[in-house]
């Protein structure tokens, strides 16, 4: 969400510019476009309304793009707002939408209720900078060792959830934030976010990843820009300093 208020492209209206700036890296988004069980294929969205999140994200764009890439044009269906991910899930569950954008854990929960996931974003891109760790770069300035120490304590829970002797405990905890999971589905959510695609190891800005972001922005995005250079919103040193 950094990126829209960083080149005027938010969906809230600011009155001052945005000073954010992100310090490290942290996930590929984990996007995967579900559809209603009768929705099987691209082609089976003509005429359908699909939900984002707002219509100036990333994710939204994600969207956009995998729609075209199927074959469809924006003539072909409609989009709307529907809040975040868990509204977007209830919304798909009583067939508000035809499809949508969710993330893990819920596009597994959604494929084991009969719903379809048509299109998995990053087997599409390889690379694809989905969360980060951002802030004020005036705030970051006066406040260096609290953004150090975040990013030491991130690392630190990242790993832990990669080491093998914590699953049992991580699913639990996974469990506990959503009981309606099953052990089998907990256990396949592990499996994803703790897999080859799953939360960026040492939590390293994805350059690459970043570099899809602003295609797709000067795609997609209103005002329209060019925008290319992954590094002019990332400022290195608090991660150098908290990793050395």
């Amino acid at each position: 969400m950094s990126l829209p208020y960083m080149e005027g492209q938010g969906e809230a209206t600011v009155s001052t510019p945005s000073d954010l700036v992100v310090f490290m890296g942290g996930d590929n988004g984990f996007l995967s476009l579900v559809t209603v069980p009768e929705v099987k294929t691209f082609q089976d969205l003509k005429g359908k309304t699909l939900s984002v999140d707002a219509l100036t994200t990333g994710y939204a764009f994600v969207l956009l793009d995998l729609l075209k890439r199927g074959g469809l044009t924006p003539a072909d269906y409609k989009v709307e707002r529907a809040g975040g991910v868990l509204s977007r899930w209830d919304a798909l569950k009583e067939k508000k939408h035809a499809g949508t954008m969710l993330i893990t854990p819920f596009d597994i929960i959604a494929k084991s209720n009969g719903f379809n996931v048509l299109q998995s974003a990053i087997d599409v891109y390889g690379n694809y900078q989905g969360l980060v760790g951002a802030t004020r770069r005036g705030w970051a300035e006066q406040n260096p060792k609290r953004i150090e120490a975040y990013i030491r304590g991130y690392i630190a829970g990242v790993e832990w959830l990669y080491d093998g002797n914590n699953k049992d405990e991580a699913i639990a905890i996974l469990r506990k934030q959503l009981p309606q999971m099953s052990p089998e589905l907990a256990a396949q959510s592990y499996s994803v976010l703790a897999g080859p695609n799953g939360f960026t190891r040492k939590a390293e800005f994805d350059r690459r990843g970043v570099q899809k972001v602003l295609e797709l922005r000067s795609e997609y995005g209103q005002p329209k820009k060019a925008l290319s250079d992954p590094m002019r919103y990332y400022d290195a040193k608090y991660y150098q300093a908290a990793t050395r």
